[in-house]
């Protein structure tokens, strides 16, 4: 798959403190990447360094196989964490003077922006200043400008932060048809649940170091610990409980049903496929739940940082 965006061992100091140490990173076209890590760990001095905020010490951007160069400030659209729009100017005012600043006309700008607005019913908002906004309603105005030019690249740094449910939804729904109308969107959140959701690919930055990248179905597979959540209805649950943990790994289960069963967590032994353990179970009594376990992005987020 053809890479829109590739970082190559980038470094970058700030005095004594190392921000970035050799950070490597390649953006799929047409993906959803997700870039995660805990507070302080560089995520925002990566995307600053993409957006050529910051310059880094050592290492280069390339952007759509190109070295990345001033122009391409037009060719990415950034919504950062820290939001700044001008709190005194009118809604309208300010989206045409921030579209234009990425090479838009004045009038397709206004094309742009009606179309945006009513997408996202908000033309009645036009007139109003950016301080007379409640943050939510803020936040749909700059998600505009961001998306607005139609850049190659987007960058969202957690996009969702002040949004209710309904809008954060709205607003999700919106990036995953960027992405299917052929936008590349790089992702930066503590959520991990919009991890799940959105992200085909991640890269987990920690103390300025990337420990972890590549497709979120492959990363699973690593983490996976070959366990099962079973429940079976049987006649005697103590003595198929002991039986059970004769041949396999067990623990207590904690999950959910409509009727009253034994509820374990079951690991496999190397040498023993699912299909073992279903069969065992079929003989012994009716299984009525039957669920691998498979880790979590807040699973694989934890467990990595903690090893790390």
């Amino acid at each position: 798959m053809e890479n829109l965006l590739e970082a190559h061992a980038v470094s970058k100091k700030f005095g004594h403190f190392t921000a970035l140490n050799n950070v490597s990173i390649a953006v799929p076209k047409g993906s959803i990447f997700g870039l995660l890590g805990p507070n302080g760990a560089g995520k925002t001095t990566l995307i600053r360094v993409i957006n050529q905020i910051t310059m880094p010490d050592s290492g280069h951007v390339i952007l759509d196989n190109e070295p990345l160069q001033p122009h391409h400030v037009r060719d990415i659209g950034y919504l950062p964490e820290e939001r700044g729009l001008y709190k005194s100017m009118k809604v309208g005012e300010q989206a045409l003077y921030l579209a234009q600043l990425k090479g838009l006309s004045k009038s397709e700008a206004k094309v742009r922006l009606k179309y945006w607005f009513d997408r996202l019913e908000i033309g009645d908002w036009w007139n109003k200043k950016i301080q007379e906004l409640s943050k939510g309603m803020a936040q749909k105005i700059q998600f505009v400008v961001t998306v607005l030019h139609n850049p190659k690249l987007l960058i969202f740094d957690e996009p969702f932060s002040g949004f209710d449910p309904i809008n954060a939804n709205l607003i999700k729904d919106e990036i995953l048809r960027l992405k299917n109308e052929g936008a590349t969107v790089i992702f930066s959140t503590h959520r991990m649940e919009s991890v799940e959701e959105l992200c085909d690919h991640i890269a987990l930055i920690h103390q300025s170091n990337k420990i972890l990248d590549g497709k979120l179905i492959d990363i699973k597979k690593q983490f996976k610990t070959n366990t099962f959540e079973i429940g079976i209805r049987t006649n005697d649950d103590s003595s198929l409980q002991k039986e059970i943990a004769d041949k396999f790994v067990v623990s207590p289960a904690d999950f959910r049903t409509i009727g009253d069963e034994l509820k374990l967590k079951v690991k496999l032994t190397d040498n023993l496929s699912p299909n073992d353990l279903l069969s065992y179970l079929t003989s012994k009594g009716e299984v009525s739940h039957f669920v691998e376990l498979v880790p979590s992005a807040n699973d694989i987020f934890i467990q990595a940082v903690k090893n790390h």
